[in-house]
């Protein structure tokens, strides 16, 4: 316990000495992965990646097996009768699902990129209290601690916005990634249950 005291005080520490900057780029991270986050547990909801393609094949003829959340999609393309209004069940079903991971992911974006400007901002504020302390100042320590408090607010801005952003690069393509898969396998669902109703509406002469 006095270890994680003596860590907090010293983050603490360097917290105060990055000056007002910190407080954007905390916002910033908050959203960042606040957001990816919500992103990763919504895309594990999904449960495209732990169930086999066999069983939801399966689940296609044998409505009564269906469960879960491919169970629950396979109940809502069944009510098209037709292939057309199969095709414009799905069409509304693949907006529905992808469109809130889209506008989640370009937020996610906004912020990765965003947090190594912020920090650069940082920089740049420290940067200038660096010199008025030299232009004001007459010498001595007190001129010495205010180019050193700008020193460091400039430098901790920096470190602080390259920390945020590169595990938040890693972490946007992974979801990426993971939203991508989800996309293909919407496509894939799609089309094996449009080649078996196609073929069931053939068998019975249905056009």
């Amino acid at each position: 316990m006095e270890y994680l005291k003596v860590l907090f005080e010293q983050a603490y520490s360097i917290w105060l000495s990055g000056g007002w900057a910190m407080v954007a780029l905390a916002l910033n991270a908050l959203v960042l992965f606040g957001v990816g986050v919500h992103i990763y547990l919504r895309l594990n909801e999904k449960e495209f990646r732990g169930l086999s393609e066999k069983k939801w094949r399966r689940w296609i003829d044998h409505p009564d097996e269906r469960k879960g959340y491919i169970g629950k999609l396979l109940n809502v393309v069944g009510k098209g009768v037709s292939l057309k209004q199969t095709s414009a069940i799905f069409k509304e079903l693949r907006a529905n699902e992808t469109a809130p991971f889209d506008r989640d992911i370009r937020l996610l974006k906004i912020c990765v990129g965003s947090s190594p400007l912020l920090g650069l901002l940082g920089t740049v504020t420290g940067m200038l209290a660096t010199f008025n302390a030299l232009g004001a100042g007459a010498g001595g320590d007190k001129t010495m601690a205010m180019v050193a408090s700008g020193i460091s607010e400039a430098l901790i801005t920096t470190e602080t916005g390259l920390v945020i952003a590169l595990p938040g690069l890693f972490f946007q393509y992974t979801l990426v990634r993971q939203h991508e898969k989800y996309k293909s396998f919407l496509a894939h669902f799609e089309t094996v249950y449009n080649q078996k109703l196609y073929r069931s509406l053939k068998r019975q002469n249905i056009t």
